[in-house]
């Protein structure tokens, strides 16, 4: 039984996961747009649409009816990076900087909280109804409220710093009120800042955005003029601790030179040269000593590796060493000649390499002279450089003697030194800080104060309803979209085939829909009206079952659905009746032990049944009854004989199945559904094929997956998957590419 694909399984997954079933038409997207299925979607939930989007637009609507006119007023403040320049002298507080960050934080000082106080106390807006909702003439139930309020408060003994808590709580609720109103914002990259106001009144707006600015270029000016009062009174209090100071200072050096005899600060530059002299010398032997040392332990080094000396840089440029290896060379060519000419043994080739030997006995002997010669030069350079570093010793010592006393006097100088830069720096300071008065600027000016506004700023009345449409169509398409995707039910033959991977076999319509003013029973209209579009539905589901497993016979066909309530024994009976008109043999088996639904639409009670046959009590001809309208036999369950036992797994009902297959050309059997009945999960795995009912747009997606699971380990062959009670009108809203979709163009093909 393939009940999934590997690719199905993993899409269910990712469905699961995302908590709900896919909207309808959503693959369209992913495949590619399909404007005509999107339509069909919009259009059946056009009316959820429409209802969302007229909401959202009346309510922004009556809020642009609803709200308050107001007047926004602008005052414009450049910064001004040129100044006057009265004086060289620089200033206590310096002007702005020209950058981007210099304007905005001068935007940020314009809407601080500080500045708005100063315009609250300035223009007395505590007294203000529009800021102030204590002023404001109360109600009938604030009247009431206040009243009762104020007899409560009488009583408190606290009550005066009740009212100091309550004031400034008021205060505090005005400012935040008039901050509200006031917008401050840089024009582009310029040193323009614009301050906006918006106030229930044009004149009030105009006024207040102008205090603003005035206010802020004069906090401006006082926060310069308060900068220079503070230096100049610090740097007076500061002048007069540096004046004794000085003089403590230079007091102190004429003291320490009386009591050291140190009337003069000159004698020490000899000492100091010779000090040079004896570290440029020291610095010299001890290179010296270390290239000496150096080239003799190179020498060592190339020995100790086995060299003959040779390749030793002094015995390389040695004269008697070169003159020595060209002696070599020459009785080395001799031996080589006669070794060819006259062989080992020739006393002449005995008598070269004698001379050979001698040779190389002289070069190592020159070369071990040489060895020595580093060895001599190395002790030298050292003796050499100790000898200075004593000298230069000496002559520290003696330094540090002529100049101990000169180290305290120095420092006593330089701190005499520094206390009188320091006092005159101050003075100077002081001084130029003292004609700094009056003649502050301000680093910013009004280039355009606030007109009063003629015509409001908000509410905007074009500009809100067409945000409102906008946003009501965007709320419109949100809630058709949020409604398509959890929309857990199968509309469509491309839903069953796309979310299941599975078969769709058809679709079994409502009766209402397709035979309207009819009053009888679906299953007795198949009967009345055997070429209604009613009764091919259940001609082409048999048809759809038939064919479900190619080059196999399909006689026993199992009905069931997940859940309760899906039209398992109306399409069973109904399957019958359609197959039996058309001249097939055809037995329906109740095998819902606990619900008898066939009984009850057949209204028929049965003594003896199914359960009576499997047990032995009662034979087939005893119990099967035929349905005279159509020629069908009925195999039903007796009312009182039921039984927990698994009779469905027994073997009485294997010999029962294969008694019937030979006995009709379909056997029905409407089971119970699977989800809360097992009897369907033992029974199913012996028909031929499974019909799978789902109720059209009523089930949901994840009951029939869980019904296909337990399913999925029984062995049972599901068929594929039927949809009932269809709504055909409705069918033509959601069924774009279904054949239900084009039911209003073939209705008038079959006889109603």
């Amino acid at each position: 039984m393939n009940l999934h694909s590997p690719s199905s399984t993993v899409a269910d997954a990712d469905l699961q996961e995302r908590g709900g079933a896919p909207a309808t038409w959503l693959p369209a997207v992913a495949e590619g747009l399909d404007i005509r299925r999107i339509f069909v979607a919009f259009r059946r939930r056009f009316r959820l649409f429409a209802a969302v989007a007229l909401a959202v637009l009346l309510a922004v609507i009556l809020v642009t009816l609803q709200a308050t006119p107001k007047y926004t007023a602008t005052a414009n403040v450049m910064l001004d990076t040129r100044k006057e320049r009265v004086s060289n002298v620089e200033e206590v507080l310096s002007g702005l900087p020209a950058d981007s960050s210099a304007v905005d934080t001068e935007v940020e000082i314009l809407k601080s909280r500080q500045l708005a106080e100063r315009v609250v106390k300035g223009l007395k807006l505590e007294e203000d109804p529009e800021f102030n909702a204590a002023v404001r003439k109360p109600s009938g139930v604030k009247m009431l409220l206040g009243g009762i309020a104020s007899l409560v408060g009488a009583k408190a003994p606290n009550l005066p710093q009740a009212n100091s808590v309550e004031a400034q709580k008021l205060h505090e609720e005005v400012v935040d009120a008039v901050l509200d109103g006031l917008s401050v914002k840089r024009a582009g990259l310029t040193y323009v800042i614009n301050v906006n106001y918006e106030s229930d009144s044009p004149t009030k707006a105009a006024i207040i955005a102008n205090k603003f600015a005035e206010l802020y270029l004069l906090e401006q000016m006082e926060a310069k003029f308060d900068a220079t009062q503070q230096a100049t009174t610090w740097l007076n209090s500061r002048l007069g601790e540096l004046r004794g100071q000085v003089q403590t200072d230079e007091a102190a050096v004429q003291q320490y030179k009386i009591a050291n005899n140190l009337l003069s600060a000159s004698g020490t530059n000899l000492t100091e040269q010779e000090i040079s002299n004896y570290n440029l010398t020291l610095s010299q032997a001890r290179a010296q000593v270390a290239e000496d040392q150096a080239r003799l332990s190179t020498a060592r080094s190339q020995l100790s590796r086995g060299s003959s000396g040779d390749d030793v840089g002094e015995a390389l440029s040695s004269p008697v060493v070169q003159k020595l290896r060209e002696q070599r060379a020459a009785v080395s060519a001799q031996v080589a000649d006669l070794q060819g000419r006259y062989g080992e043994r020739h006393p002449e080739m005995l008598k070269a390499k004698r001379q050979l030997s001698d040779i190389d006995t002289q070069i190592q002997d020159e070369i071990q002279r040489i060895i020595s010669n580093l060895q001599a030069k190395a002790q030298v350079s050292s003796q050499r450089a100790a000898a200075v570093s004593g000298s230069l010793g000496g002559a520290r010592g003696t330094l540090a003697a002529n100049s101990r006393a000169m180290v305290r006097l120095n420092e006593l100088q330089r701190n005499a030194d520094a206390s009188r830069t320091l006092y005159e720096s101050y003075l100077n300071r002081y001084k130029e800080t003292s004609t700094q008065g009056g003649l502050e600027q301000s680093d910013a000016r009004v280039v355009s104060k606030a007109k009063i506004p003629t015509s409001q700023s908000s509410p905007k009345v074009a500009l809100n309803l067409a945000l409102g449409l906008v946003l009501a169509v965007g709320a419109g398409i949100g809630a058709v979209l949020l409604a398509e995707m959890l929309d857990a039910g199968l509309a469509t033959a491309e839903d069953v085939e796309r979310r299941l991977d599975t078969s769709y076999l058809g679709a079994i319509p409502l009766l209402a829909s397709v035979a309207e003013g009819r009053t009888e029973a679906p299953i007795d209209y198949v009967m009345a009206k055997p070429l209604s579009s009613f009764s091919e539905a259940f001609r082409n589901l048999r048809t759809s079952v038939l064919y479900s497993r190619l080059g196999e016979p399909v006689k026993v066909v199992a009905i069931t659905s997940a859940l309760p309530g899906e039209g398992k024994t109306t399409t069973s009976i109904c399957l019958a009746r359609s197959a039996a008109l058309q001249g097939a043999k055809v037995l329906v088996v109740d095998c819902d032990l606990r619900r008898r639904t066939v009984n009850r639409m057949l209204e028929a009670e049965p003594e003896i049944g199914l359960l009576e046959v499997l047990n032995g009590e009662a034979t087939l001809e005893q119990t099967i009854t035929l349905d005279a309208p159509s020629g069908a036999y009925i195999l039903p369950l007796s009312k009182s004989n039921f039984t927990p036992k698994d009779v469905f797994g027994s073997v009485a009902m294997d010999k029962l199945l294969a008694d019937l297959r030979q006995r009709y050309d379909l056997v029905i059997l409407d089971t119970a559904p699977v989800l809360p009945v097992a009897d369907t999960r033992v029974l199913a795995p012996k028909a031929d094929v499974v019909v799978f009912l789902a109720r059209w747009r009523k089930t949901p997606q994840h009951a029939i997956e869980a019904a296909f699971r337990l399913l999925s380990g029984t062995g049972a062959h599901v068929g594929g998957v039927a949809l009932t009670q269809m709504d055909m009108k409705q069918q033509t809203k959601y069924g774009y590419g279904d054949p239900g979709y084009y039911y209003a163009e073939y209705k008038k093909y079959y006889v109603s």
